[in-house]
């Protein structure tokens, strides 16, 4: 068994979403966790849980930001994080389940480990994983837009999202 100690100093959480059909707009999520646990030798070992505290979201649009956190969206009233519980990882596969604003749905996302390195620092080993994907935001309750008077709609379905995490290997 592997111990990983989530480095957030050197990981990212960010996302996008079609905007009026023309462009993309880009966020963050700033305070995550991501716990990993098993052999980094057998993959099929495997199990994370992220915990996204929906509240740090950054858009770098404080109007947007706040918006995001309502109803409309992510109701952090009533569900202030974002989780997702791995089923199965394999080579180039992370499968679980992602709950949003209360809704969970089973979603199989691209998974890349970037192998292992000695750490210069902190005479230790580190990890790194990629983990991409895109999800139907509507799945998730968030079904707020607007009809553009010159056809489609003011935002995409989908959201696109890209997560670099490093974690040192302990034991």
């Amino acid at each position: 068994m592997t111990n990983l100690k989530f480095d957030p100093v050197h990981s990212s959480l960010e996302f996008s979403i079609k905007h009026l059909m023309v462009s993309k707009i880009k966020g963050t999520f700033n305070d995550y966790t991501v716990d990993v646990t098993g052999d980094l030798n057998d993959l099929d070992s495997l199990a994370s849980v992220t915990t996204i505290n929906v509240d740090s979201i950054d858009t770098k649009n404080a109007d947007r930001d706040n918006h995001l956190k309502t109803a409309d969206f992510f109701n952090t009233e009533s569900h202030q994080q974002i989780t997702f519980r791995s089923k199965s990882i394999t080579e180039n596969k992370i499968t679980g389940d992602l709950t949003i604003a209360g809704q969970t749905n089973e979603e199989t996302f691209d998974f890349e480990q970037h192998g292992v390195s000695d750490n210069p620092l902190s005479s230790g080993q580190v990890t790194g994983f990629t983990v991409t994907g895109t999800i139907d935001r509507e799945k998730y309750g968030m079904r707020f837009n607007k009809a553009l008077e010159t056809g489609g709609v003011m935002l995409g379905k989908e959201v696109q999202f890209e997560f670099h995490g490093e974690f040192a290997i302990e034991g």
